[in-house]
């Protein structure tokens, strides 16, 4: 699925090509699965045709097109399989071009096209672009408001437009119980995580993806905070493109599941100590997770399952009390036989 260094990619093309451009044109095909809550009739109407893009946005997955004049504005989120294209490029895909991926127009697949042209003139060269959904599991929105309605309303922080400072980050971890590869991946809590972007802060904080995480240190939660940021950071600088991903990323390797390392052998991912890492799979959240069994190592006996312990058995009832009661109760027994064999 695009992520959030996906997702700004495509936010960024589409600024190249449409900032100041105005909609000449809109088509559509009907699927009644990815318009939400806006039929394609409504999204190909005069409410986006005719007006001017000002501005692309993204928040999380999510990215939206703002427009002048009165009117809605376009909220898309791409699902599994969405994609943009050009006319006359191949489209931007997620990490691999799919098998029959090709030039042809209009491409397979697609929900919308938008012709852009001059604003200040009917005439002149003309842009089109279209949105691809093999699977239809992405999702076209029409918003008044986009950053203050649903989908985006409803998101957590975003890493790279509304990071929170360590200690309100450190409260919204260390208040859940669930695994945190589960909390990561949870878009009300960190908006544009996905699965890969989730299983590489893992790896560089050395968090095992089972980590309950109101059991992570003070340390382990710094170092999340940390790499959350650093990870989106840099794989939106490079645009996405993960040929420029540093070698020492698990994004390099994750996607072999089943090859193992071999001394000598270049294309696995190395220990800092030069030795092959074990890379393993496990479900997390119901997603496959990757980790590397020799830096993330699930800690079952944590600071705080050690201070839950300690408190449990401060509040337990002493040998010596616990036998006062035994006698008491023996005594007692014994005295309310006797009173029934004299009646």
């Amino acid at each position: 699925m695009p992520e959030l260094p996906e997702v700004e990619r495509a936010a960024a093309l589409l600024r190249s090509i449409g900032l100041n451009r105005q909609i000449k044109h809109v088509e559509t095909v009907e699927d009644k699965i990815v318009y939400a809550g806006a039929t394609h009739d409504a999204f190909q109407a005069d409410e986006i045709t005719g007006r001017t893009i000002k501005a692309v946005g993204r928040y999380g997955k999510v990215f939206y097109i703002e427009l002048d004049g009165e009117g809605r504005h376009p909220v898309l989120h791409f699902g599994m399989t969405g994609m943009l294209q050009i006319r006359g490029n191949m489209p931007v895909h997620y990490r691999e071009a799919p098998r029959k991926a090709s030039t042809e127009w209009p491409p397979r697949f697609m929900k919308f096209i938008i012709h852009l042209g001059p604003a200040s003139s009917d005439s002149g060269e003309v842009t089109e672009v279209a949105f691809l959904d093999a699977r239809r599991l992405g999702r076209i929105r029409l918003c008044k408001t986009p950053l203050a309605e649903p989908p985006i309303s409803n998101m957590g922080f975003d890493p790279i437009l509304s990071m929170p400072d360590m200690a309100d980050f450190s409260r919204g971890v260390l208040r859940r119980t669930c695994p945190i590869k589960a909390l990561l991946l949870d878009q009300s809590f960190s908006a544009g995580v996905g699965n890969w972007v989730a299983d590489e802060v893992l790896y560089h904080a050395r968090i095992h993806p089972e980590q309950r995480c109101n059991t992570l240190s003070e340390e382990q939660i710094q170092a999340l905070h940390l790499q959350i940021r650093n990870i989106c950071t840099f794989a939106v600088e490079v645009n996405a493109d993960d040929s420029k991903f540093p070698d020492n990323w698990l994004f390099k390797y994750r996607w072999g599941k089943g090859k193992k390392a071999k001394e000598g052998d270049d294309s696995m991912l190395k220990l800092p100590d030069g030795r092959p890492a074990t890379i393993k799979w496990i479900t997390v959240g119901g997603r496959t997770s990757a980790y590397v069994v020799e830096l993330q190592r699930l800690l079952r006996n944590s600071a705080s399952q050690k201070l839950k312990k300690n408190v449990d058995s401060s509040q337990s009832t002493s040998p010596e009390i616990e036998t006062v009661r035994t006698t008491r109760k023996r005594v007692k027994k014994e005295t309310s036989a006797r009173k029934k064999q004299r009646l």
